[in-house]
């Protein structure tokens, strides 16, 4: 076997459409756009919602519900079981940006009680879900509010 004998796999080559080359081609004059209109012509491109000038559904609509996005406060989420896997004792902010498992030392981090802990540690965090402060304290631990 030689490079000059590789050839694609069976299906995976199609010829490509050569548009706009002469009527024989099958694919002349209009090139398959039609006839007249927006579409037809080069450079056009509608929005996704465009409806030709008719008001777009998402206007239509009635606006509903609530959102605090400003506001929002948002946490990054560490479990228990991930916290188990360190085997340290003392736990804080810079020990989880360095494993890798919070990815911005700004953000408050949240701790969840997904998991079981064996042995206890000292846990530093913004907020703590109530089965993780109980899952901690029952091993020896001790939770610690930044």
């Amino acid at each position: 076997m030689d490079l000059g004998s590789l050839s694609p796999a069976k299906g995976s080559i199609r010829k490509t459409k050569r548009i706009g080359r002469g009527n024989s081609s099958g694919w002349g004059r209009t090139a398959g756009r039609g006839m007249n209109g927006y579409k037809s012509r080069s450079g056009s491109k509608s929005k996704l919602h465009f409806e030709g000038g008719q008001t777009p559904l998402s206007r239509r609509l009635p606006k509903r519900g609530f959102t605090n996005y400003p506001f929002m406060k948002q946490f990054q989420i560490v479990n228990l079981n991930q916290l188990a896997k360190l085997e340290l004792e003392k736990i804080d902010f810079d020990i989880l940006y360095e494993k890798g498992l919070i990815n911005k030392k700004n953000l408050p981090v949240k701790i969840l009680g997904n998991g079981e802990v064996s042995t206890g540690f000292e846990i530093i965090a913004d907020a703590f879900s109530q089965s993780a402060i109980t899952k901690i304290e029952k091993s020896g631990g001790k939770v610690i509010y930044k």
